[in-house]
């Protein structure tokens, strides 16, 4: 199933700040990863957020990490941050689920 990709407007802002090249890395793998098969966990690149309820998954790309949830045929990405301002944001944004306690 093909899935619309929407970017929070601080997420399209986050997207805007990186280097160019950076930049079209993040695009082209939100595309390759996110548009068909955006719940498919990988070892090193697609992780989901357990005892959190948003964002539900984490998207490695280099150095930079892309935060998502998925809502039946959507992904809405929620930010798109360096590695290592990651845990602070989710400190900030992240919102504590039912789920265990691993990040």
């Amino acid at each position: 199933m093909r899935h619309e990709i929407v970017l929070a407007p601080e997420a399209a802002r986050q997207l805007r700040t990186l280097r160019v090249h950076v930049r079209s890395e993040v695009v082209e793998a939100t595309e390759r990863h996110l548009r068909f098969e955006p719940a498919k966990v990988s070892r090193s690149r697609i992780k989901r957020l357990r005892g959190l309820t948003r964002p539900q998954y984490r998207l490695r790309v280099g150095e930079v990490r892309v935060f998502y949830d998925i809502e039946k045929d959507r992904v809405e990405i929620l930010a798109v941050i360096d590695k290592a301002q990651a845990s602070a944001w989710l400190e900030l944004e992240g919102r504590e689920g039912e789920e265990g306690v691993d990040r």
